[in-house]
């Protein structure tokens, strides 16, 4: 039992530094980097598999000590790969025409490997030198792997994100000393360990693991004006939020502001959330005249539509868009906004800054989802704002491509819709790209969201302005009037602003103040109204296609067919291919040729070590090969897609993480201890077993695709707890069956051909690698849907290579 302990203790640390990994890296690159990490850390296990190949004969009976070693590695190399790692000059901008970059990824690949190589290498020894526990010890694995991810979550919202790797590290140690002490003639040893346990636990200090935001980043940006600096930070899963005084050269943050008119606006803080968007607080101090420079945005458009609207802001941020609400007279204003620390910093720390905002008796601030909000809420608005606090340098450089926001898909405009007064209006403010892509791509999806509430003419429905950096579209609950149509045209002549879109307007109302070389957007938006709009969508240059919660990435506007023309613009259009697509296409190179390597290198050996000699014919080593390279693909490919579809429910990316992986592990871990009781108790053969496994992971993930859309849209209301409750009841019974494959075709090479265990493990990890940046791509392209349709075929092929 000790020794299980020690391997639940080593798993849970590797897990934990895994999800630790994904948050340091949203904080000192981007969120994009999520995928690398998990293809990073099952790269260290795909590679313990070759080395266990190698030196299997030299640990014979020296389970202990060897897996200790492994243990107590990873306690170092953990924490020593991040601080080498966070020392690199890596910029994901300039992976293209730097040709240091890509070495870079490549030494960030091997020095974030080495750690999960020492831990899965430790957990791949025992598996090797105790085949008979095979079930037990892989159940263990898992649990403790579901365990740390979910218990560095909890660790995230108590202390700061540095802390957290001295925790991750002593939990090495740990798994070290629990292992030793499990024997008694090295007890001593296991207790001397528990000292650098505990002291990397208590005694670590944060610095050492505070991860450093890119200089390209807007915090960075920011603290190099001479007197800015920090004066409030909050930590927490959902983002590291830095509050900066501007100290002698003001904040002049107003998204969109008119170049024709004067007003500027008032004192304000910078709030960067993860070292990123920065929203700002404005100094305020009760009288309104403060706000008047609001007015010169876009946003402010559906306020010179409506009269005293109830407003309902999704993203209330630093809480300019409830000033604008203010400013023009609302009646009630409800915001909403995901991050409780926000709420805190606005609401309470600098409520005197802020004049008090969120006390105003109008006003009403909710710390939810906002499509979870909209779901639950039974009231209806005359207004529906969506606010603007994203970063337009992230934004125009791509690095979101790879950011699920189901903010922007076809069924949230359905939802925010439905909750529109009659007359009312839904506006979003977005950044203004050229050429045309965000503002393009959200018009469509507004299209097709009223088409398919049954509007045959939704063109009468929308307006679309942009100014020179934003684009403000408004969706009315009902055709815009003739004075609507009127007022639009009043408020972009007196503010210079252009026209993009209106029911009846000619071209040559378009393109007037902020002048581009044709009407794009004009054009745009008229042929995606038209009969001919798949056509349009087929020959434009950018994916603006609707998004869906299938393919909720809003962001991702890049066709690859269209890579060599924009590489031949030359550096005129290298802004135009976006750094997360290219990340990911460069760490999918990167992963398929390491992987590929790794298998290859154990095919070598076994021709010529111990394995050849058992004279193994080739179709058996083949079907071997093929089975666990199958289910190593699938499992991934259904962890990965459930990751993604979970961000809609759960509401955020690193609950998604956290709970899929813990769900999946756990209950995977369950299901492999069931494998073994399924032989040695029912007397179901282990081929049986697998044809069993399979057909139930099928029937439950055909529920999972059939079910699901309704059933995330129905538990959007419900809190948190309790949607984190059905998640893992909705992936439990799937995790189960999964879990089951893996070890019932380990313990039956075990039986036939013991050498080929490190290979099959091997094998495995490899698939794994390729298959977490593989399922994204494909999820990018094709939806979550194509990529677990693929993951049953592939679970299927792997069956028939086991019972035949």
């Amino acid at each position: 039992m000790p020794f299980l302990l020690s391997v639940a203790a080593l798993s849970a640390a590797a897990l934990a530094y895994e999800v630790w990994l994904v948050r340091a890296f949203a904080i000192a690159q981007w969120h994009h980097f999520a995928y690398m990490i998990i293809s990073v850390a099952l790269l260290g296990y795909g590679a313990s598999g070759t080395f266990l190949v190698f030196v299997r004969d030299r640990f014979a009976g020296r389970l202990i000590p060897g897996f200790a070693l492994g243990a107590v590695l990873f306690g170092i190399t953990a924490p020593a790969g991040y601080m080498a790692v966070r020392a690199l000059p890596l910029n994901a901008l300039e992976i293209l025409w730097d040709p240091y970059q890509p070495l870079y990824l490549l030494v960030v690949y091997v020095a974030l490997a080495f750690p999960f190589f020492c831990a899965a290498g430790a957990i791949g020894l025992a598996l090797t030198q105790r085949p008979k526990s095979i079930g037990r010890i892989y159940c263990a694995d898992l649990l403790g792997a579901g365990a740390g991810a979910l218990a560095i979550v909890g660790a995230l919202f108590l202390i700061p994100t540095g802390d957290c790797l001295g925790l991750i590290a002593g939990l090495g140690f740990a798994a070290a000393a629990l292992a030793l002490i499990s024997t008694p003639h090295r007890r001593n040893w296991g207790f001397a360990l528990m000292v650098p346990a505990i002291a990397g636990a208590v005694l670590w200090p944060a610095d050492w693991g505070t991860p450093n935001p890119s200089p390209y980043k807007e915090l960075s940006a920011a603290l190099r004006v001479p007197g800015r600096h920090i004066v409030a930070e909050r930590h927490s899963p959902l983002a590291w939020l830095a509050v900066v005084d501007s100290g002698a050269t003001p904040f002049r943050h107003a998204p969109g502001l008119s170049l024709a008119r004067g007003s500027e606006p008032p004192p304000q803080l910078g709030v960067f959330a993860d070292g990123g968007a920065m929203t700002a607080i404005n100094r305020f101090d009760g009288d309104l005249k403060a706000a008047a420079y609001l007015d010169a945005a876009t946003a402010a458009l559906p306020y010179h539509l409506l009269r005293q609207p109830r407003v309902l802001v999704l993203g209330a941020g630093g809480g300019s868009d409830l000033l604008l609400a203010r400013y023009h007279d609302a009646a009630k204003i409800d915001a909403v906004e995901v991050n409780g620390d926000m709420v805190d910093l606005v609401g309470s720390r600098f409520a005197g800054f802020a004049g008090n905002l969120y006390q105003t008796p109008n006003i009403t601030v909710h710390v939810a989802d906002a499509r979870g909000f909209v779901a639950a809420e039974q009231r209806r608005f005359d207004l529906i704002q969506i606010a603007l606090l994203d970063s337009f340098s992230a934004a125009a450089s791509g690095l979101h491509a790879l950011n699920e926001s189901t903010l922007y898909t076809v069924e949230a405009f359905r939802s925010y819709v439905s909750r529109l007064s009659p007359g009312g209006m839904l506006a979003i403010t977005r950044w203004l790209s050229v050429p045309p892509r965000d503002g393009l791509r959200l018009f469509a999806t507004a299209a097709q969201a009223l088409r398919s509430i049954g509007v045959e003419e939704p063109g009468r429905r929308l307006a679309l302005i942009r100014s020179w950096k934003t684009t403000t579209l408004i969706v009315k609950n009902g055709p815009l009037t003739a004075p609507d149509l009127k007022a639009i045209r009043s408020f972009c002549a007196d503010r210079s602003f252009d026209i993009a879109f209106l029911p009846g307007m000619t071209a040559d109302e378009a393109n007037r103040f902020n002048f581009l070389d044709r009407p794009h957007f004009f054009e745009g938006a008229t042929a995606l109204l038209g009969p001919d709009r798949e056509a349009f969508l087929e020959r434009y240059k950018f994916n603006v296609a609707p998004t869906t919660d299938d393919r909720p990435y809003f962001f991702q506007f890049l066709k690859w067919q269209t890579v060599g023309e924009l590489l031949g613009m030359g550096s005129g259009g290298l802004h135009l291919l976006e750094a997360g697509s290219l990340m990911l296409a460069a760490t999918l190179l990167q992963a398929a040729l390491l992987g590929t390597v790794l298998i290859l290198l154990p095919l070598t050996a076994l021709r010529r070590g111990p394995a050849a000699a058992e004279s193994f014919p080739p179709l058996f080593r083949t079907r071997i090969s093929i089975y666990f390279l199958a289910i190593g693909l699938a499992f991934l490919f259904v962890e990965i897609a459930f990751i993604q579809r979970f961000v809609l429910l759960l509401g955020h990316p690193i609950y998604a993480v956290a709970v899929v992986l813990a769900g999946f592990l756990v209950f995977a871990g369950l299901g492999s201890g069931a494998a073994s009781i399924l032989g040695r108790r029912i007397g179901i053969s282990r081929r049986s077993a697998v044809r069993l496994a399979t057909m139930c992971i099928g029937v439950l993930a055909t529920l999972n695709l059939v079910i699901a859309p309704g059933l995330f849209e129905a538990l959007h209301s419900w809190p948190q707890p309790a949607k984190v409750a059905v998640a893992l009841g909705f992936i439990g019974p799937m995790a189960f069956f999964m879990g089951m494959p893996f070890p019932l075709g380990l313990a039956q090479t075990a039986d036939r051909a013991p050498a080929l265990i490190p290979w099959a493990w091997g094998i495995n990890g490899c698939a794994s690698v390729i298959s977490a940046v593989l399922a994204t791509m494909l999820a990018l392209h094709f939806g979550f849907a194509v990529v677990l349709l693929l993951a049953l075929g592939l679970y299927a092929m792997a069956a028939l290579c086991l019972s035949r």
